[in-house]
This record gives C-alpha cells, structure tokens and sequence, in this order.
C-alpha cells in the first residue's frame, strides 16, 4: 500500500447465508483531493458490527454493491479546508472500511473528538463509542435500570454486552447474568469481567440455564440475540420488567428462529414493557456518557474490551470472525500505526 493511495472494501456480490470473503474485494484509488467545507482524514482505526450483515442483504437502507462500505471509523485530519477541523485533529466519521475519507464536521456523524487524556484511541470505537452509547441508553433511557436491580444480557463477551456489564454495574444493579458462546468467553465474563453468572447458550436450552442463573429472576434484559434468548428473559422476567432490545444475532444469516417468542402473551400477563433500542436516535447522550466513564476508564476501573485486527487487507477477516464470535468484546481493525 502506498502513501498515495486509497484503498477501500467493496462490497461485490450478495452473500447467501453466512458471507464469504468472495463477496468482498479490496479497491484502490486516488487519495480524495481536498474540496471546500471538507478535511482529508487517514483512518487509524474503523470499527466493524453485526448491523453489517444486515445491510448487505441490499434493500431501501442496504449497501450498493461496487461501492465502498459505510462503518464507523476514528482517524486524523491530514488536511482541512472544513472551519471546524484542523491538521492532527482526530474525528470520529461513518466512512470506515477505507484508508481515507472526506469528512464534514456535523454530516452523518463526523465530529471532533474531546480527546480525553489517557484514554486509549480504541476506547472511542468501543465503551465510547457507538456499543457504549447504544449500552448507555439501553440501560438509562430504554429500560432505565434502578440500583439494586438484577439484569440478563445476551451476547455478553461482545462489543455492547461487555459495555452493558460495566455501565450496569456502575449504575447499581445488584446482580448481572450474561450468555455467551464458550466456555472461555463464560470465564472471561465471570472471572475477568465480574459478572455474577454467566452460561454458554450451546449447553442447553436458554430458558432453563437462565432460571438456574437467575433463580429469583431479573428485572432488565439487554437482547442482543433474540429468538430463544428473548423467550427464556420473558419467562423469567418479574412483573414490571423491561427489555431493551438491541440486536438479533439469532436471525443473521438466513438462521431460523421463530418469528415470534411462544410465550409472547407474558408481556401483557406480566405488565412487561419491550422497547427496541437504535443507537442513532440518542446521539444527544455522547457528552455524558463520556462524562460519566471517562473517569472510570482512568481508574482503571472498566477498559476498552477490544479485540484489535493488525492491517487494513484483514478487514474483511476480522469482519468474518466477528460474525463467528472470534473477538472478546468489541472487534477493530488498526488500518495503520
């Protein structure tokens, strides 16, 4: 790769269930010249999600095939001719899966990082950014969880359900329950994480590893999977609970989960409220959720909980084995030094 040239991921075909690295090529180009009200920025870091896989299935909100992909992504400014950027300054954008972007202060999410001194680049990707905010409102705003309450979270060793382990226990909760997808992400949850308990979904049915997990019940559940993992939280809700639904890794790739869960009716039986959570509709939380963990981050008391990709030409691979459940927390790719 040389200094001047762009280089980005195309996506080239539709994939039919899981995707293949065939379904990706890697194109070059040009580095973008710099236009008035734009700024140049390198790509130090981009990040790569689950809402991906959906996107690519094409459609009114999808990716166009041919064109480069959408993802966020923390970089420098090499040159500016935006009033509100300057040379060297970091800014969080949407134009990830690429070496260089043009980027407008304020246009689909560009903004000037604070810049918080001793917090790690990776931190703005991870509890900092897009999976800790959508944990953030999940928890505050979503399912406004309240100290000395108990909380299930499903894919727990990801990016948004090791952030939802953190925030929940700085808010209070008493105990917190986490899924995961092996026995080593169950240990890293229980032992590193500090979550109270924690079960592999492969091990048997969710609803009743989650009833010996919880066995007085939750209050709150964080659904990153849906299908089985939604039934069995509902059964084993209290009256009053909330679900703060945030993803479907269940119905990824063609899976077959049912449409809806068998015991749906326990919603109204229960008085239960299930709210969906998408993170682009509380952008006005990013100041305070910074606020409110940045201190934490310098404690040492939470990290960052990334699982980092060395090189832009494995973009597509950390994407593959993020889908796989590779990464322990949140998956990025390090496009440069």
């Amino acid at each position: 790769m040389t200094t001047n040239t762009a280089y980005a991921v195309h996506q080239i075909a539709r994939p039919t269930g899981f995707p293949a690295a065939s379904d990706f090529a890697y194109a070059a180009s040009p580095v973008p010249e710099v236009a008035p009200g734009t700024a140049l920025v390198r790509n130090l870091l981009l990040s790569v999600d689950p809402y991906h896989r959906g996107m690519m299935d094409g459609g009114e909100d999808g990716f166009e095939l041919g064109t480069p992909l959408e993802g966020r992504s923390v970089g420098r400014v090499l040159a500016s001719r935006d009033p509100g950027l300057r040379e060297g300054d970091l800014v969080f954008h949407r134009q990830g899966w690429r070496t260089h972007a043009l980027v407008t202060l304020g246009v689909d999410g560009a903004r000037k990082l604070r810049g918080h001194e001793g917090i790690p680049l990776e931190a703005y990707l991870s509890i900092l950014g897009g999976t800790g905010l959508t944990a953030y409102a999940a928890l505050t705003r979503t399912a406004a969880l309240r100290q000395g309450e108990d909380l299930f979270v499903s894919a727990a060793a990801g990016g948004v359900g090791t952030a939802v382990g953190h925030i929940a226990r700085l808010l209070g909760a008493r105990r917190i329950v986490g899924s995961a997808g092996s026995a080593a992400k169950v240990r890293h949850l229980t032992e590193v994480l500090g979550f109270d308990a924690a079960f592999d979904y492969h091990d048997g049915p969710v609803g009743g590893q989650l009833a010996k997990a919880a066995p007085d019940g939750i209050d709150v559940y964080v659904d990153n999977v849906g299908g089985e993992h939604l039934e069995g939280a509902i059964d084993v809700l209290r009256e009053y609970g909330r679900v703060a639904w945030v993803g479907g890794i269940s119905m990824y790739n063609g899976d077959r989960s049912p449409a809806a869960p068998r015991n749906l009716f326990e919603v109204v039986h229960k008085s239960l409220r299930l709210e969906g959570v998408l993170v682009r509709n509380h952008t006005n939380l990013q100041d305070e959720l910074e606020d409110f963990l940045v201190p934490h981050l310098r404690s040492g008391r939470i990290g960052t909980d990334t699982t980092v990709v060395q090189g832009f030409d494995h973009t597509v691979e950390a994407f593959l084995g993020m889908l796989r459940g590779d990464n322990l927390g949140k998956m990025l790719v390090r496009v440069g030094d």
